[in-house]
């Protein structure tokens, strides 16, 4: 069985986001859970709690309390551009520089097939 996670809007742009994602894409969920927490990154915090997630999705499908995490492996993990906020900064000589904020999307599919 096959369960999902979305995490939408996130302040962060998809190419950092990316870095991370590619470390534990395929992995166990509990090697990749334990890669995640002890990681400095920022996309660390929100992909691990995107990742707990999805395997309570799991779990809560399934109605199966003793699922064991080691069992369980990434299917799909994926971040999509999100909208991106358009900001302005004062610049030299009374002009304005145009900042972008980007955003993410990020897809976690956990399942328990081998």
């Amino acid at each position: 069985m096959k369960a999902k996670a979305i995490s939408r809007n996130i302040h962060q742009s998809p190419r950092k986001m990316r870095k991370t994602l590619n470390s534990i894409r395929g992995l166990k969920v509990g090697v990749a859970m334990n890669m995640l927490h002890f990681s400095t990154e920022k996309a660390a915090a929100i992909i691990e709690k995107t990742l707990r997630s999805a395997v309570a999705n799991l779990m809560q499908g399934l109605d199966d309390a003793n699922l064991d995490p080691e069992l369980l492996g990434i299917d799909e993990a994926f971040v999509d551009g999100g909208p991106v906020m358009k900001r302005f900064r004062a610049a030299s000589m009374g002009r304005a520089a145009k900042l972008r904020r980007p955003t993410s999307h990020l897809t976690i599919v956990v399942s328990n097939e081998k």
